[in-house]
């Protein structure tokens, strides 16, 4: 076999050849894991929903797509409706996006039928290892800055810097904060 000359033409008609091969590989891959991404991701939601609501075994019987504005600026909220398998109902977990000091930072929090936090799991964030990402556990129920069993919407939901009655991560205020907005405004935003 003869060697291509290398000529512009010539390298301009290989490195297409190359991209175009690599990209219908990229696409066909990407087909490929398609679905068994998406079946992870609702595995893991499904998980997080039943962890939020208190470990109990649930089913979601609706979900609702929420836009609500909140200081001028426009949230999406996704709302699952929670029974326990029996079908009482048990109250609604929240998808809920804040800024943190790291980037967006999304909470799905668990709230009974009367607005109490009943748990949270973080789904995403952005935070500073070693401290944001403390978040995780933080505020649960035996955490330092516990927020199970709270009401959201109470004057006191807030760091104890900001004259609240929660205490916030330590050296993570902006964090906290982020937090606890995320919460109250999943509340808000489905009362």
């Amino acid at each position: 076999m003869k060697k291509l000359k290398s000529t512009l033409p010539n390298m301009v008609i290989v490195l297409t050849c190359v991209a175009l091969i690599t990209g219908g590989l990229l696409a066909w891959v990407n087909h490929v894991t398609e679905a068994p991404k998406l079946a992870e991701q609702q595995r893991s939601l499904a998980a997080d929903i039943s962890k939020v609501m208190g470990g109990k075994t649930v089913k979601e019987t609706d979900v609702k797509n929420i836009t609500k504005e909140f200081d001028g600026k426009t949230y999406e909220f996704v709302v699952h409706y929670v029974a326990l398998t029996n079908g009482t109902p048990l109250g609604k977990a929240v998808e809920s996006t804040t800024m943190g000091f790291g980037g967006d930072l999304t909470v799905l929090v668990g709230l009974d039928l009367q607005g109490k936090v009943l748990g949270y799991a973080i789904r995403q964030t952005s935070e500073t290892p070693g401290l944001g990402i403390k978040a995780e556990e933080w505020f649960q129920k035996y955490g330092k800055g516990s927020i199970i069993g709270k009401d959201p919407l109470s004057k006191s939901f807030a760091v104890s810097k900001d004259n609240g009655d929660i205490d916030g991560i330590t050296a993570s205020t902006i964090t906290s904060r982020a937090f606890l907005k995320a919460v109250r405004q999943a509340c808000e935003a489905t009362k």
